[in-house]
């Protein structure tokens, strides 16, 4: 009798060989789908990344009473993964006997991986966001011939962000991607690939944001909205009238 129920109980190798089966076919339909929303998390994740660094480093700015300065390799340099994409934060540890001198922070929090494989940093532009394009190329340059003077040596591309003792600092906004890193201008790539980080150097506040389309430029001008948001805005469709009337309503928090 014992028997005869162990045999009831047992699988027939037709129904494993079916379980096997259906198993093989939903990891082949789940897999690649899987796999996609990891690649597609790529950016935006290194963008929240690079947020929470700017963050880290205003506020470790105003805890130590020493400035700081975040900015990306020059030529052949190498980050502290390695490579040359991550981002370098640098502390003023002798404001007075070596001023202007900044050494790289070694704490694991200014070290840690920001940019994910694939992504990186094609530009920092210093100063509030225009849509002038012709304003902003002046700034920029203004900024340059400042920088210059004090005989600090960047790429042009790539100055430093640098935080003040009370945690203040220019308005920045790191242009990451995901395109191919022989991209030289952003209109080249689609929007889709594309996520700015601007951060309001004031009060420390950072949004994500994709590029504008040319219309949603043009109807920013015609009601001579500022273009930045001052909320995270990824979505890829065409921006409205309404959502940014909406967003203006929104209480920042």
């Amino acid at each position: 009798m014992s028997s005869q129920r162990r045999i009831g109980r047992a699988f027939s190798l037709l129904e494993i060989v079916l379980v096997i089966g259906l198993l093989a076919i939903l990891s082949a339909l789940a897999v690649p789908n899987l796999l996609r929303q990891l690649t597609d998390e790529k950016l935006p994740g290194s963008a929240r990344e690079l947020r929470s660094l700017l963050s880290m480093t205003r506020a470790k700015t105003m805890l130590d009473g020493k400035r700081h300065r975040i900015r990306f390799p020059r030529g052949d340099e190498i980050d502290a993964r390695g490579g040359s994409r991550q981002p370098i934060v640098e502390r003023e540890n002798e404001p007075f006997e070596d001023p202007g001198v900044f050494e790289p922070v070694l704490a694991a929090w200014a070290r840690d991986v920001v940019l994910r494989d694939g992504i990186w940093c094609m530009e920092v532009r210093l100063g509030r966001p225009n849509l002038d394009d012709e304003l902003v190329q002046q700034m920029q340059e203004e900024f340059h011939l400042r920088m210059q003077g004090i005989g600090d040596d960047f790429d042009p591309l790539f100055p430093p962000v640098v935080f003040d003792l009370d945690g203040t600092s220019e308005w920045a906004t790191f242009v990451v991607t995901n395109g191919p890193e022989d991209t030289e201008d952003e209109d080249d790539l689609p929007r889709s690939a594309v996520i700015e980080v601007i951060m309001d150097g004031m009060t420390g506040l950072i949004w994500l944001q994709r590029p504008f389309a040319e219309s949603e430029k043009e109807m920013l001008l015609e009601n001579n909205w500022p273009p930045v948001l001052r909320r995270d805005f990824l979505t890829q469709r065409l921006l409205t009238e309404e959502d940014v009337l909406e967003i203006q309503e929104t209480k920042v928090r």
